[in-house]
């Protein structure tokens, strides 16, 4: 009987909002990294209130409410925001309550989650390495990718991981921004919400258990991924 149960429930379980929010997650991974790891670079050759600064300013998701940070940026991307208004006289589609608003949104959410992990990666290396190979005659360009990519790979292992996470937990950013529209904007969190508020616990139950084996895979793959740099650190 609770196979039988649980066999129709998965036929009848719509799994658009999955992949969105797996493709949502992806692209915003990809985005993110490809921003933070020379913003990090950045910030690692700059002194420390540059770096306090910035990092501070990137970190406000950190501790801004979710809904506080939606608010904002629907009050940019709407229609009568500026961004809104500009998308209106360039004829081109608003971002509220778009995709590729969601998209923005997830960027800014998620920018601290990857950020840290790349820019403590490139801390902790020091100073010495690239010292060495610029008395080699090698560019700076050259020791950036030789050498501070290479030292800085768990940190942008960790980054990637958690980005993506982070991003496919979402809901309060993804909500206010994005709403509610099957195949455009209904995520994986707001489908469970949904369900839930429809008494379809099935579904919620499902979609959840889910969720909850992704995020142990998740923090199973960091804690794998931080053991080598942990042993090679004692081993020193």
């Amino acid at each position: 009987m609770i196979e039988t149960t649980i066999e129709t429930t998965l036929q009848t379980l719509d799994t658009t909002p999955i992949w969105l929010s797996i493709k949502l997650a992806s692209l915003t991974t990809v985005i993110l990294l490809l921003i933070t790891i020379p913003f990090s670079y950045w910030l690692y050759q700059k002194g420390r209130r540059v770096k306090s600064f910035f990092t501070a300013l990137a970190s406000l998701p950190l501790v801004l409410p979710p809904s506080v940070l939606g608010f904002y940026l629907l009050m940019l991307m709407g229609s009568n925001g500026p961004i809104g208004m500009l998308s209106t006289q360039l004829d081109i589609q608003l971002l509220a309550f778009s995709f590729p608003g969601l998209v923005i949104a997830s960027v800014i959410y998620s920018f601290p989650f990857a950020l840290q992990p790349i820019q403590n990666a490139f801390e902790s290396m020091g100073k010495k390495p690239l010292e060495a190979a610029a008395t080699l005659r090698a560019s700076p360009v050259d020791r950036f990718f030789t050498i501070a990519l290479p030292l800085a790979k768990p940190g942008i292992l960790t980054a990637a991981v958690l980005s993506f996470a982070h991003t496919m937990g979402e809901f309060g950013v993804i909500l206010m921004i994005g709403g509610n529209i099957p195949g455009e904007t209904k995520v994986l969190s707001v489908a469970i919400y949904d369900h839930v508020e429809a008494l379809e616990y099935d579904q919620a139950y499902i979609l959840s258990g889910g969720m909850l084996l992704f995020s142990f895979v998740v923090l199973f793959t960091l804690y794998y991924l931080n053991n080598p740099s942990l042993s090679q650190e004692k081993t020193r």
